[in-house]
């Protein structure tokens, strides 16, 4: 049977936390900054969880069983 390849984009994306969940960067912080709020691109600037909605199928990106 192959190797089954982990996705590289997920790689990048996320990462594991000591308990098993999984850390995501926060979406808009990349550019177009200026109009953005201090106060806003502070909190985006934070690691958040991936949802239980999303989180098998980035386990399954990522080969986590």
């Amino acid at each position: 049977m192959p190797k089954v390849k982990t996705n590289c984009a997920a790689k990048k994306r996320f990462a594991l936390t000591g308990t098993g969940k999984i850390k995501r960067k926060h979406a808009y912080h990349s550019h177009i900054l200026t109009k953005k709020s201090t106060k806003r691109k502070r909190n985006l600037d934070h690691t958040a969880l991936v949802d239980n909605a999303n989180r098998k199928s980035v386990r399954e990106l990522l080969n986590l069983r």
